[in-house]
């Protein structure tokens, strides 16, 4: 995780603090856009997703291309009043160093966001090959935001040049 200062705005860092899920898009190998439904983490500078290793064409993918976008579009999914949405654009990488333990260094962002989780982790011995995990990385270099959640008008754009 990152220790620099926060690089994304405030308003989306507070979308990302409440998402259960977002709609993570990637491009497959014919150049068509693919979306899956995934648990978005963030230190406020990069966002985090996990992936099971077993059969993921969405890791093949982005190693692929790693343009992707994550969207932050479902009411029920994204719990704010009054609603807003956020689409985040970037580079992402899959970090799979060790994917037995790796993604633990997520689980204070992700046990922050849905406690159920330790749940899961006294279980894990009967379900293993969900905890065989990559972490997806995304470095967001622009961020589309619909103050109103309404997307029929235009978006405030952040380009986030501070990103290396």
């Amino acid at each position: 995780m990152s220790d620099n200062p926060p690089l994304l705005p405030a308003p989306v860092i507070a979308l990302l603090d409440v998402a259960l899920v977002g709609e993570l898009t990637v491009i497959d190998q014919a150049g068509r856009p693919i979306t899956y439904p995934l648990i978005p983490l963030s230190d406020g500078n990069l966002v985090y997703l996990t992936s099971s290793v077993l059969f993921s064409r969405k890791l093949r993918h982005i190693k692929a291309n790693p343009k992707v976008c994550l969207s932050l579009t479902d009411p029920v999914a994204v719990p704010v009043k009054p609603f807003h949405r956020a689409t985040i654009q970037g580079d992402a990488r899959v970090v799979e160093d060790d994917v037995h333990e790796g993604w633990e260094q997520l689980l204070p962002l992700w046990r922050a966001k849905e406690p159920a989780i330790d749940f899961f982790l006294k279980k894990r011995f009967g379900i293993p090959l969900f905890f065989e995990r990559s972490v997806i990385e995304i470095t967001p270099h622009r961020v589309l935001w619909w103050e109103d959640g309404r997307t029929s008008g235009p978006a405030r754009v952040y380009e986030l040049a501070g990103v290396s």
